[in-house]
């Protein structure tokens, strides 16, 4: 227990020193970073990782999308030598950011493919759709991150994180004191039903509380959005930890990684947030909530 407090507490302060320089380029470059970690924990996890041609590839795509996107963003806003307009800016860069992360997953996606086609009596087809599925999904979900932060600021960036950690531990908690009855024992024997509604109670309320708070006051419209919110991003958070935690039953893993002494890997820490973020991120922007 000593170890995993330690361990947290320094991936806290880490994590603080990020978020501190979040209007620099320290904030992609460390979602890169995260990005490329979380990247070699699920190659390995599929035998995949002393492929060279094909780790490198998925590595080039992982780290590039949250770079190209906050070097773009930063030359967008920053070049602009007379009044923004911030719509025509923001637009202007989201498709540019398009145009570029699709050609690099393209030709990432290429190599892959080519390496398959060389070594196909050494890699199956499961490992190559895997990668392929991983080298998409974790990049483009981690990235939200910089999306958040680059249109709706810092404030939304830390609620949508907490959309996700919140609710690990009010479920922890709420499972200690309440649970009795299994969720899914075969996948997580220790998540209870009565866990994963105090995960989303506690994260609704506090979204609830957190919005209000911000928005100068209460209003009953605001704390109603952001306790749904919350609600769903916990649900969600749910799915998205469980779904982390099949893939590790059904290869024989316990944890991901070990560069969190006491947690795992970075995949343990971010699996709910892959689903959280963008979840987040279209409550945000769609439904323009807040």
């Amino acid at each position: 227990m000593r170890t995993r407090i330690i361990s947290g507490a320094v991936g806290v302060l880490l994590l603080s020193a990020v978020l501190y320089f979040h209007e620099t380029i320290v904030l992609p470059i460390a979602v890169a970073a995260i990005i490329a970690v979380m990247l070699f924990e699920l190659l390995r996890a599929v035998k995949m990782e002393k492929c060279v041609p094909v780790l490198l590839a998925a590595e080039a795509c992982g780290i590039a999308i949250p770079m190209i996107y906050g070097v773009l963003t930063k030359i967008v806003y920053d070049g602009s030598n007379v009044i923004p307009n911030y719509e025509f800016l923001a637009w202007q860069s989201s498709h540019t950011y398009n145009i570029c992360a699709f050609a690099v997953t393209l030709l990432c996606a290429f190599v892959i493919f080519i390496t398959w086609l060389k070594k196909h009596k050494e890699i199956r087809y499961e490992q190559v759709f895997f990668v392929l599925a991983v080298m998409v999904l974790v990049p483009n979900a981690m990235t939200t991150m910089v999306h958040i932060e680059r249109m709706s600021g810092l404030f939304y960036l830390v609620m949508g994180l907490c959309g996700a950690w919140i609710a690990d531990t009010g479920a922890y908690f709420s499972g200690v004191a309440l649970g009795k009855h299994k969720l899914c024992p075969e996948i997580s024997p220790k998540k209870t039903i009565e866990g994963l509604v105090g995960g989303i109670l506690t994260t609704a309320i506090v979204y609830a509380v957190a919005f209000s708070i911000y928005e100068g006051g209460f209003e009953l419209k605001t704390a109603i959005i952001a306790f749904v919110t919350g609600a769903v991003c916990a649900v969600i958070g749910t799915v998205g930890d469980l779904s982390a935690s099949m893939v590790k039953r059904q290869i024989g893993f316990k944890d991901y990684g070990k560069i969190m002494p006491g947690h795992g890997g970075l995949m343990d820490r971010f699996d709910s947030v892959l689903f959280v973020l963008p979840t987040f991120y279209v409550f945000l922007n769609i439904m323009n909530l807040f």
